[in-house]
């Protein structure tokens, strides 16, 4: 194989991972948005004079919530890296010698 081809199989490559995590993406913000649903629902069931508390399971979906926004935001990242053109990122050698700076 040529680096013509290799680059061309590499090309689609990359553009077949932006597409299926942009699919990705898109499934995550539907859930994310029937969450923060789930989430303004629960709260207008509570009713403290009643006794009716929903505190369990708005903490629950507000956690699930949490973990789609960083689901998406990964997602995102990775497709940011993908269009740079960086790979795996290696750590700079400060870093590897443990210094931050």
């Amino acid at each position: 194989m040529t680096r013509e081809e290799e680059s061309k199989s590499g090309d689609n490559r990359l553009s077949d991972d932006i597409h299926v995590l942009e699919t990705e993406m898109a499934q995550l913000n539907l859930e994310l948005e029937k969450t923060k649903l789930a989430v303004r629902r629960l709260r207008e069931e509570e009713d403290p004079a009643r006794g009716v508390y929903r505190h369990e399971k708005i903490f629950q979906a507000q956690q699930d919530k949490l973990r789609l926004d960083v689901e998406i935001q990964f997602r995102t990242n990775k497709i940011n890296r993908i269009k740079l053109g960086i790979e795996d990122m290696e750590p700079s050698e400060g870093v590897k010698n443990g210094f931050l700076f």
